[in-house]
């Protein structure tokens, strides 16, 4: 049983960076604009993080292995229409039915693996193993996702999970037990709507606001309605008896600086993992195999991290353990953003090695810090923020990260001598739209704007390495100030 829902969580985490690799491909032959490439990458975990929740609650209604077993079958069904799709809405669409199947399977497979295993011991192992599975999929995505696009091309990091989802499905009929709830809290379809939509008006208004260097009228507009919807829903789980949500966990200080840890690191290193892959790509020009090859050492020190971290805090304590992560993953981003150069990738290593390593310890020890704030009969609510702290964060690195690149490129795109307002114009929605110009460029001034497009692109990630550097040392800051013990009475 086990092997089952980790298999399908290892799935989960393979699916959050397997795209990343793929994506200069995929772009070639979709042509999505720069707010579509951006809605097609993180959507999954946007909508993976927003029923996390929901879909547990509902699991505990109609039953945990019925929810189970239909995630893996609405999984393999996205996956199958990701790998064929031929438009950039198409891709959307499927990507956000995987973060539908994950959040249906991922939900429920904790309340399982409590009924199974009632020792405290096994439980503790079993839910150690299925957490890593998630991790170690996450890690390995680039890798298996740069080996598959060069062989079979970008539609195939997707259809590599339906033979994989049979399998599981197969044998989870027999070993996944049911159960359920005896007393079911509410399904909250309100509070799903108000945060579902919420969320997606905020983070579209980034995209376009990124997409066009700017805002308008309807981007206030769209991010001022998202706002109000998030706040309706915030207002209304603090009010209603059977909340998705317990806010009123966040009034533990150290909890919300813990979660604050989980959602800033994350989403940093995942927006690392997906910028620096296009960086390897299209400025050093690297095949998509060497691209996730290169991913290897910062996967690698990642995992180190994450086992080492449990030493790191009995040396230290679990506040500056944290906090000395936290600004170590800072330096090795600002020190990549003076380095840069793709090029010289032996010099990139040491950085690598270091925001890996960092970024292991914060994971591990910031979900260590959600649930150990959290009183024991409320570990169970803690467990569902820190799911959606990690997933949230995901989506939300991209989102904002990617907002601040397509920003970054379409201001920093230099005139190219020989190319007209249409033809700049073109460039200017991203690289992928650049190359493709090219071909039908006379071969001087397609040299010219590959050359002006690739410095825009390395100008681009070397901002968003500051920022998220900034972003960290703001993090750890408020790490060492806040997540003090409480005082002794």
């Amino acid at each position: 049983m086990l092997a089952v829902v980790s298999g399908g969580l290892l799935l989960c985490g393979i699916d959050l960076t397997v795209l990343h690799v793929a994506v200069p491909s995929m772009s070639r032959e979709l042509e999505p604009s720069p707010a579509g490439l951006l809605w097609i990458v993180d959507v999954y975990s946007l909508t993976l993080a927003a029923l996390l929740v929901t879909c547990g609650t509902l699991g505990d209604r109609i039953g945990r292995r019925r929810m189970v077993l239909n995630g893996f079958v609405t999984f393999g069904l996205a996956s199958a229409a990701a790998a064929f799709s031929t438009s950039t809405a198409q891709l959307i669409a499927a990507r956000a039915a995987l973060g539908i199947g994950a959040a249906m399977f991922m939900a429920s497979t904790v309340a399982i693996i409590r009924v199974v295993f009632t020792d405290d011991r096994e439980r503790a192992v079993a839910l150690g193993i299925w957490t890593a599975a998630h991790s170690v999929g996450a890690t390995i995505g680039p890798l298996v996702g740069g080996l598959v696009t060069a062989k079979w091309g970008w539609g195939a990091v997707f259809l590599i999970n339906v033979p994989v989802i049979f399998v599981i499905l197969a044998v989870g009929v027999w070993v996944i037990p049911e159960s359920q709830n005896p007393v079911p809290r509410r399904w909250d379809l309100a509070g799903v709507a108000l945060s579902v939509t919420g969320l997606a008006g905020v983070v579209y208004a980034l995209k376009q606001a990124g997409e066009h260097a700017g805002v308008d009228g309807v981007i206030i507009t769209t991010a001022a309605a998202g706002s109000v919807l998030l706040y309706l829903f915030v207002r209304r789980q603090r009010r209603i008896t059977e909340p998705l949500l317990d806010f009123s966990l966040f009034r533990e200080r150290r909890f919300t600086t813990a979660t604050l840890c989980v959602i800033s690191c994350f989403g940093s290193y995942v927006a690392l993992l997906f910028f620096l892959t296009q960086w390897l790509q299209q400025v050093g020009e690297y095949s998509p195999l060497r691209a996730g090859l290169a991913l290897m050492p910062l996967a690698g020190a990642n995992a180190v991290g994450a086992v080492t971290a449990p030493w790191a805090a009995n040396r230290w304590g679990n506040r500056w353990a944290l906090t000395g992560a936290l600004a170590l993953f800072a330096t090795a981003l600002a020190a990549m953003a003076v380095v840069g150069g793709t090029a010289h990738y032996g010099v990139l290593l040491v950085p690598l090695l270091g925001a890996g390593y960092g970024a292991g310890i914060v994971m591990t020890l910031g979900a260590d810090s959600i649930m150990s704030a959290a009183q024991p009969e409320r570990s169970g609510e803690a467990a569902a923020i820190q799911e959606t702290s990690f997933e949230l964060g995901a989506g939300l690195g991209v989102a904002v990260l990617g907002t601040v690149l397509t920003a970054v490129y379409r201001t920093d795109l230099p005139q190219v001598p020989g190319l007209g307002p249409n033809g700049r114009a073109t460039a200017e929605e991203s690289f992928a739209h650049a190359e493709d110009l090219m071909a039908n460029l006379p071969p001087e001034t397609a040299q010219t704007l590959l050359r002006a497009a690739q410095h825009a692109y390395d100008h681009g990630f070397t901002i968003v390495l500051r920022f998220a550097a900034i972003g960290l040392v703001v993090t750890a800051a408020m790490t060492a100030v806040l997540l003090r013990p409480p005082k002794a009475r």
